[in-house]
């Protein structure tokens, strides 16, 4: 009872009300509809987002936006919340929870430090970051099995002492096992991905977050999100021929670029949007973490209704056909912006090198390369991901590979495909699509994220070596997919990168250009048609969910004090009530830095719930302005050059505070809060950057550090690498309220600028406290 009291407390005491559990049936009056197979006592609430909207509709007195429907309609308090595009912070009631592995363990591990018995929303474990590439699915799979047992272990008692359902290893990639089984039409769901958006493609307002954020909504507390403002692209015409959804996605991250979206949802909308299988549209919103939107979204219609269908799901479509109109748009709702797109004439894509946003059409790309300098000779394809592994992308790949088969030819290039789930691949194997793609050169690999995020034994190259790859991915930073600062990433649709793997070279245009076969005779390749779902039912392969116990109060969750792999937390520091003064500089940051060069993917995702251990990867991937190195800086106690890493530890255990000074878009790529965790383990207070990706910036207010921007951006050029900096009138910290920066020159010369931040008021509190779980113990505290 004491926890159940607990958390009552603190929920009064934020003045955030008791949570309106979904089981309540007296609010589903027309049907009882579950929420998914697995949660059979979950219901959809469409009823109360249909009440939401209607008090808030009366409010704004204007049409609204899809996206605004649903946000709204998730609110905390609908008839007092304060709504401006943009400007104020919203208190919302998600749906549910997804986590994948890497993030799981810390998310679960500041869930345990929590005190609480049980999570407050369905919430699911996915295990599918920790499984590395090396020789194909099943042998991939029994050593991931091995290797991470601990983890796996972890996650799987952790999961049954909480609530938490667990897909275990092998079962396929989050995103995926979400648009399978969680994601519908009106769903808010936040997941510890970048990549959640996915699940925009049936309809549903799905965001990436850190795990810190997981944790406050697994404890019945209300999320903060600052109110999205809405960019609608309105699509025309039809795709057809070798253009596909993918090309949808690149082309707006090449008119938005990489922070185009900052802040912003994206709602597809138009006559267009009808020729889009519901798969391609997830694609679609799962590019949009590249443009660092919000989310993004597309309206509820038949080609939904069909996957819903298709995916044992028949009885949630016809509970979204009653309420469909909340389901779409208001007619006249306005955007903050709106980007119109002639599917008609859209023509193949491919994006790259090193950024997902520098795009070219495929009939270009050879010519560019040439120009550029890039290696066209392409040395591996990877179809598959979070993005493009569905029923119809593996579909439309299988047919251009059966094409070249036919003509006696193999690929070029080396081949992998991934699997987007179990389902999806005992389905492929059963249609013949695997075999189809085996034939033509390809290594299956198991249903995991494997090269995707640098889980990828590469052994075809050495580091160091220039060389191209092709992906249907989602990213290309810099070393992401194998470690090696020297591969040119491009991405694009998976049948394009099959044709070009076939091809071998980026100078292949499969609309145009001609292949030779084994009988000498030229031939072009045909544009791919695939079905979008099976003809017969989907195969679901191999079980491998796990559910939760009623009553898992009995498990017992192992976490060794000698593990290197798993480490609980302890708290942090609270704030001492003083300036931050003569802070020295770790490292500025020359140009993109991602989270990927905050905190490196590939084989430090073993060390994720370790926080001690990942730390040794801080900002190893950054470079450093001052020498244009990476993992190369001066400590400025000792005037010697040092990994990034043993330079901060070597400040924290001198007791000298540090800061970060970035570039724009500072933490841009995945939703891992080990970015923010990791400076302030090693001791680091702030932050001061152009501009901040949104995940990111949130992720350090949780963790206790100030990111704070420049006021003038020209400011950068102001601070040097050997400058000390004071943050003062931290005393009269308060929203909207810049603060001031000294910055302190060796020759004893000082300079005074204005520091920008989006801290609100319970933002403040959590670094006052320390961090934002820190804060929720002391109102436990309080309590008791």
């Amino acid at each position: 009872k004491i926890p159940v009291l607990i958390l009552s407390f603190f929920q009064h005491a934020l003045n955030i009300g008791i949570r309106r559990y979904h089981v309540a049936p007296v609010l589903c009056q027309r049907a009882k509809v579950a929420m998914s197979h697995f949660e059979p006592n979950e219901y959809i609430n469409y009823e109360k987002l249909e009440k939401n909207i209607s008090i808030v509709r009366k409010r704004l007195d204007r049409p609204l936006t899809l996206s605004e429907k649903i946000v709204y309609g998730h609110l905390d308090d609908p008839a007092k919340q304060e709504i401006e595009r943009g400007k104020t912070y919203l208190r919302l009631r998600p749906d549910r929870v997804a986590m994948q592995d890497a993030t799981a363990q810390m998310a679960m591990l500041q869930f345990i430090s929590s005190g609480l018995p049980k999570v407050a929303v369905p919430s699911t474990i996915h295990c599918d970051h920790l499984i590395e590439a090396q020789s194909g699915g099943e042998k991939d799979l029994r050593r991931a099995k091995d290797i991470n047992q601990e983890v796996y272990n972890f996650l799987a008692t952790a999961g049954a002492k909480y609530g938490v359902g667990f897909w275990k290893p092998g079962s396929g990639i989050i995103h995926q096992i979400i648009l399978e089984n969680y994601s519908y039409p009106g769903v808010m769901l936040i997941g510890t991905d970048s990549h959640t958006p996915n699940g925009g493609g049936l309809g549903g307002i799905c965001i990436g977050v850190g795990g810190a954020d997981a944790v406050d909504v697994m404890a019945g507390i209300p999320w903060e999100l600052k109110c999205p403002k809405v960019i609608g692209v309105k699509l025309t015409g039809k795709l057809s021929g070798w253009s596909s959804p993918k090309d949808v996605i690149l082309k707006v991250a090449g008119i938005l670029t990489v922070k185009g979206g900052t802040g912003a949802i994206i709602e597809y909308h138009g006559p267009g949007v009808d020729s889009i299988s519901c798969t391609g549209m997830a694609t679609i919103c799962n590019m949009g973490a590249e443009i660092g939107a919000t989310t993004s979204i597309f309206p509820y219609n038949a080609r939904m209704k069909k996957y819903l269908g298709k995916t044992g799901r028949a009885d949630i479509a016809a509970l979204a056909d009653e309420f469909q109109q909340h389901l779409v748009p208001d007619s006249g709702c306005q955007y903050d912006q709106v980007i119109e797109i002639n599917l008609s004439e859209l023509k193949p894509h491919i994006n790259g090198p090193f950024t997902p946003d520098l795009a070219h059409p495929v009939s270009d790309i050879g010519a560019v390369a040439e120009k550029e300098g890039w290696p066209v000779d392409i040395r591996v394809g990877l179809i598959g991901s979070c993005t493009n592994s569905s029923y119809e992308d593996m579909g439309r790949s299988a047919a251009v590979a059966k094409q070249a088969l036919a003509h006696g030819l193999k690929c070029k290039s080396k081949f992998t495909i991934t699997p987007g789930s179990e389902q999806i691949r005992a389905t492929i194997e059963r249609d013949g699509y695997a075999q189809i793609l085996r034939d033509v050169g390809g290594l299956v690999l198991a249903n995991a994220c494997g090269p995707c995020i640098g889980q990828w034994d590469r052994k075809d190259i050495k580091k160091g070596e220039k060389n191209t790859i092709v992906t249907s991915y989602n990213r290309n930073f810099t070393g992401r997919n194998d470690a090696n600062p020297e591969t040119h990433a491009f991405v694009t649709s998976p049948e394009i990168v099959t044709a070009l793997s076939i091809a071998g070279t980026l100078k292949f245009n499969p609309e145009t250009d001609y292949l030779t076969g084994t009988d000498g005779k030229k031939f072009k390749l045909e544009a791919p048609d695939a079905d979008e779902l099976p003809k017969l039912e989907f195969d679901p392969g191999q079980d491998t969910y796990q559910y939760p116990p009623k009553d898992g109060s009995g498990q017992h969750v192992d976490v060794s004090p000698t593990s290197q792999r798993l480490q609980l937390l302890e708290p942090f520091d609270k704030w001492d009530g003083k300036d931050l003064e003569d802070m020295l500089i770790l490292i500025k940051v020359k140009g993109k830095c991602t989270t990927d060069h905050i905190s490196a993917a590939g084989p430090w995702l073993k060390f994720r719930g370790h926080l001690d251990n990942i730390s040794n990867n801080l900002l190893i991937g950054a470079i450093n302005i001052e020498n244009g190195k990476a993992n190369s800086v001066r400590n400025a106690l000792t005037q010697e050059f040092g990994p990034v890493p043993d330079t901060a530890r070597y400040y924290k255990k001198m007791g000298v505070k540090w800061a970060v000074i970035g570039d724009e878009n500072y933490g841009e790529g995945s939703s891992r809060e080990h970015a923010a965790l990791e400076p302030r383990h090693l001791g680091g207070r702030v932050i001061i950057t152009k501009s901040f990706a949104r995940i990111h910036e949130t992720n350090l207010k949780k963790q206790g550090l100030l990111p704070l921007t420049f006021a003038d951006p020209a400011d950068y050029n102001k601070i040097h690498p050997v400058d000390k900096l004071s943050i003062v009138g931290l005393k009269d910290f308060a929203p909207g309220k810049p603060l001031k920066c000294i910055i302190k020159h060796p020759n004893g010369s000082q300079e005074t600028i204005m520091l920008n931040h989006t801290f609100n008021e319970s933002q403040i509190e959590w670094f006052q406290a320390g961090s934002a779980l820190n804060r929720m113990k002391e109102l436990q505290q309080k309590s008791s």
